[in-house]
């Protein structure tokens, strides 16, 4: 792992976060709130580590997948509880308080789309 400023990841980051917020504040559907919001978690941050680092494609993808995994496992605990931030609106939101097997599969999608746009991305080592 190296590190190195990417523009091009550092902007998608922005855009993706942007779009999280506004899917968060603004999106109360069946679908794009509850499913879309996390396939699109998994490429931010993919693209967050991109911005700053040059990795090797399919370790940073498990590397995101494992961590997008354990933020989900910690909301079957009820981590946002056993943190007292209960009644926190930006820590329910942002660390989420309830498991979703359905969440876990978003991820996996997420990670998937990844691998798919990402096999020519000449701005990573060799997978």
């Amino acid at each position: 792992m190296m590190f190195r400023f990417n523009l091009k990841y550092f902007l998608w980051t922005v855009a993706l976060f942007l779009t999280e917020v506004a899917i968060a504040l603004y999106i109360h559907d069946a679908f794009i709130r509850p499913y879309f919001g996390d396939f699109l978690v998994v490429v931010l941050i993919f693209c967050f580590v991109r911005s700053f680092f040059k990795t090797r494609l399919v370790p940073t993808l498990i590397g995101v997948l494992l961590f997008a995994y354990l933020i989900e496992t910690a909301q079957y605990f009820h981590i946002v509880n056993a943190l007292g931030l209960q009644g926190n609106r930006l820590a329910e939101t942002v660390i989420g308080t309830g498991f979703s097997w359905v969440d876990m599969l978003m991820y996996t999608l997420g990670g998937m789309f990844l691998k798919v746009i990402n096999v020519n991305d000449k701005n990573h080592l060799p997978a």
